[in-house]
């Protein structure tokens, strides 16, 4: 039986790395199109890169030739155009093409705990996710008019070491150590799931070449769901240091800084717990292991091994003073 063949578009990010990794490690050969740029995150040395910008429809018809696939995964599109464009190219020329959209699609605010694939996908609060179900919608379509053979996987907050999951980033975790106060939004008791990537790439891997996957949806979580007080205090734990929290609502959040307000109220804002029974069914395998502990350890070694990766923007330390101050002086009254 021969090897399949699989193209990657996209390669060395958090999630698609992880994927190229394993996928090359279960026999399939594959093949990586991206624009050659340098990364934290290496390919594996078996993997063809064919160098060309996606966004060139015409370099990438050059660069990819003749060539068909088994499967395409496109780990770089957003935006519906973007999916045409894909559609345009692929069509014909791969059994299946896998889209990555998003659990932020997810109906916002959540009515029904745990989140199914048949959960509605309506996020009114950022544009991101917005862009997502519209590929999605596009992608339906394609396959009930003309049988494109589209398969749409869903992840959620998934993460590799250089990944904190604070949207200021490593600056929340310097705060800690220095025994600043940090905030958390609401009461800090709504619930995520977090999900290490080679956790993700077992169920991900699994469905490559699945005909039982084509024309259908899947979301890929762990099954550990922690607050959000809870996963300052583990990271804080794995930084050698205490977590001093105080919280504040989403929304003033959101109006002190604007920046980090379509993806916390599209998203953080809201308890997420996912039901992973139906890629379990196609991947049986499937079994998220690595806990958040973990993975917070292997964060801060990360950033630990190297001072430049602990850069601290001021204006964005300053902001987090400032959400502080609010938390005390609405506490004074």
């Amino acid at each position: 039986m021969s090897a399949l063949q699989v193209l990657f578009i996209g390669g060395t990010g958090t999630i698609s790395s992880a994927c190229a990794q394993l996928a090359v490690q279960r026999g399939i050969e594959l093949s990586v199109l991206n624009r050659g740029q340098t990364s934290t995150r290496t390919l594996p040395e078996s993997a063809k890169v064919i160098q060309a910008d996606i966004r060139d429809a015409a370099a990438t018809r050059a660069a990819l030739g003749d060539r068909d696939f088994d499967v395409v995964v496109d780990f770089v599109a957003f935006t519906p155009d973007q999916v045409q464009a894909d559609i345009d190219l692929f069509t014909g020329r791969t059994g299946q093409y896998v889209f990555i959209s998003s659990a932020s699609a997810y109906q916002k605010p959540v009515q029904r705990l745990p989140i199914v694939e048949s959960t509605p996908l309506v996020n009114p609060f950022w544009e991101y996710s917005r862009n997502k179900i519209a590929c999605e919608d596009l992608l339906v379509r394609a396959h009930r008019d003309s049988g494109f053979p589209a398969t749409i996987v869903r992840p959620s907050h998934t993460y590799d070491r250089t990944r904190t999951p604070f949207s200021p980033g490593w600056v929340i975790v310097e705060r800690m150590r220095q025994g600043k106060e940090v905030v958390v939004h609401g009461d800090g008791t709504s619930l995520w799931t977090l999900t290490h990537h080679e956790d993700f790439a077992i169920a991900f891997v699994g469905l490559l070449g699945n005909s039982r996957a084509i024309g259908d949806s899947f979301h890929i979580t762990s099954d550990e769901a922690l607050t959000w007080d809870q996963i300052h205090h583990i990271i804080a734990h794995a930084a050698g240091t205490e977590a001093r929290l105080v919280h504040l609502p989403s929304e003033v959040i959101a109006a002190v800084a604007p920046q980090w307000g379509p993806g916390l109220l599209g998203d953080k804002a809201f308890s997420v717990v996912f039901d992973n029974s139906k890629v379990k069914s196609l991947v049986p395998e499937y079994l998220a292991t690595i806990p958040y502990e973990q993975g917070a350890r292997e964060i801060v070694d990360w950033y630990d091994e190297d001072a430049g990766r602990r850069q601290i923007d001021p204006t964005v330390d300053a902001i987090l003073d400032r959400l502080v101050e609010l938390h005390h002086t609405a506490i004074k009254g």
